[in-house]
């Protein structure tokens, strides 16, 4: 994705595009690896010598707030950060540490009712070895 094109996308979701704001997110949607907040600064570091890794934070969660990215949490001790918004499924290796993405039926989970409850996320993860590991 383009910078300018970046820039007009958060301009149209109300976020002001800084150049730091448009790397972060430039970032997220050609690296498919849901980074975490230090591989994004490792990452983007070296050539924005004024990112810091609050900065990186910061812009997430504003991304967050605006629905144009979400957190992924498997374990409880790393957040990793996904520029695909629609609804998906993850795959943990348990071996590698890898994250993929998983497509599921939506279908099924839009029939799902929990009577007298309000859903506001879904979240579907499964944990195992993947393929690339497997075939070692």
């Amino acid at each position: 994705m383009q910078i300018e094109s970046i820039g007009n996308f958060l301009k149209s979701k109300d976020i002001r595009p800084s150049y730091q704001r448009i790397k972060v997110y430039q970032y997220l949607v050609e690296n498919h690896n849901h980074p975490t907040v230090d591989t994004i600064y490792k990452a983007l570091g070296p050539e924005i010598t004024t990112l810091s890794k609050t900065t990186v934070y910061n812009t997430l969660n504003l991304f967050i707030d605006h629905g144009i990215v979400n957190m992924v949490v498997i374990e409880e001790n790393e957040t990793r950060y996904d520029a695909v918004t629609m609804c998906h499924g993850h795959f943990k290796c348990e071996k590698c540490g890898g994250l993929y993405d998983v497509e599921i039926d939506n279908n099924i989970l839009e029939n799902i009712d929990v009577d007298g409850y309000e859903i506001k996320e879904k979240l579907i993860y499964f944990k195992g070895v993947c393929k690339k590991c497997l075939d070692q």
